[in-house]
């Protein structure tokens, strides 16, 4: 057994890293990932012993290959002391002395995607060769808000890959796109770590099906590639025209978050009679500043900025080379925090926003029955009625 002042002792060693003892299973074994090193392993390797979630174990099978003395003794005993706990240890592939390898120099895999569609959800692969022939694939149903939706691992020939991605494309009506496998490696990954923890055993054990796939820790963040592929265009600001783009435009705010600022926007386009359109038009932008400015920060303004670039990305593959450089540069904006209330597309989009409420608020007052009646409708709907009790007193 470890005993527990070496353990405490590990807990606050990486504490000053930057680690969160008391954060959500993944997370926290994710943060753990990012401060791997080789002075700190042993610490790492006490600490996933107290995280009772299969991450932990994936994490620490990894660490296991190809390690020796020491080190391998307290993986062993972190190991242990989860399948205590009733996790057990995912296996994973030994190719050899040299298993243990950082992303940059792991070959033989790709990835591909598709694009998010209205709800956020597309399909992401990542395929691995393997030495025998055929494929390895794992396949990953993903969602900007619920997280992984499905997982499965496969095995399969390239024809049968081809014929999968013709299915695929035909029922989506748009193509997928190949892709750099840490990309869709970090997208499952980032998917994962949002995933409800009590959904998370309804959509399979991800990290043991990725660590047939993946022979290194889950990635904690990732530069997008498509940073230094447009890194020219990144500077600039973004059009209004990118909101002329269906995958951009079908991009949706929370309602709650967006709903007491479409409520303060229809208030004042009621107030016509009161206010001139200029002074009406003066407060309608300033209701859309405050909106941009409140709502375009946090995790809403990560979400956004994750999709701009990831649509960028598709767009740079699917051949629209322009609308990838304008999604770079809203989301570089986004990255980097500037001022956004002055910037054309942000301001189309938030209008976009407030506009789809706004429209959905009217269509429900028109399908609600009106209790007051102006006297004209009175006289049309007392003179229908007359004429329905006459059609009756003829067919008698």
């Amino acid at each position: 057994m470890i005993p527990a002042k070496q353990t405490e002792t590990s807990i606050s060693q990486l504490r000053e890293l930057g680690f969160d003892p008391s954060a959500p299973p993944a997370d926290a074994v994710a943060k753990l990932a990012s401060l791997r090193t080789g002075a700190n392993q042993i610490a790492i390797a006490r600490v996933l012993g107290q995280i009772a979630a299969p991450e932990a174990a994936a994490m620490l099978a990894e660490m296991e290959v190809g390690t020796s003395g020491r080190l391998r003794r307290e993986i062993r005993r972190s190991l242990f002391r989860l399948r205590q706990h009733g996790i057990e240890t995912p296996v994973i592939a030994q190719p050899g002395k040299d298993a243990v390898q950082p992303a940059d120099s792991i070959t033989g895999l790709s990835g591909m995607m598709s694009v998010g569609d209205s709800d956020g959800m597309r399909i992401v692969w990542m395929i691995k060769a393997r030495a025998g022939g055929g494929l390895k694939r794992l396949w990953a149903l993903v969602s900007e808000k619920d997280g992984l939706l499905a997982v499965a691992a496969e095995s399969l020939s390239r024809k049968e890959l081809r014929a999968d991605r013709a299915e695929l494309e035909q029922r989506a009506g748009a193509p997928m796109v190949e892709a750099d496998w840490r990309l869709a490696d970090f997208i499952m990954c980032e998917a994962y770590r949002r995933t409800a923890e009590e959904r998370r055993a309804r959509v399979g054990n991800f990290l043991s099906l990725r660590a047939e796939i993946v022979p290194a820790a889950p990635p904690a963040s990732l530069r997008h590639p498509i940073y230094d592929e447009f890194a020219a265009e990144a500077a600039g600001d973004p059009p209004a025209d990118l909101m002329q783009e269906p995958d951009i435009a079908a991009y949706k705010l929370p309602q709650d978050a967006i709903k007491p600022f479409a409520d303060e926007m229809a208030q004042l386009e009621q107030s016509t009679l009161v206010l001139n359109r200029m002074v009406q038009e003066e407060r309608v932008n300033a209701v859309l500043e405050r909106a941009i400015e409140q709502l375009l920060t946090g995790d809403l303004a990560h979400r956004l900025r994750r999709r701009l670039e990831d649509t960028a990305y598709y767009f740079a593959r699917a051949g629209k080379r322009a609308q990838a450089a304008w999604a770079v540069t809203a989301a570089a904006k986004l990255r980097d925090q500037m001022e956004l209330k002055r910037i054309a597309f942000f301001q189309f989009f938030m209008r976009a926003q407030l506009g789809a409420i706004l429209a959905e608020q009217q269509e429900k007052q028109q399908e609600q029955p009106r209790l007051i009646m102006t006297p004209a409708e009175m006289m049309r709907a007392r003179a229908a009625a007359q004429a329905r009790m006459a059609q009756r007193g003829r067919l008698r």
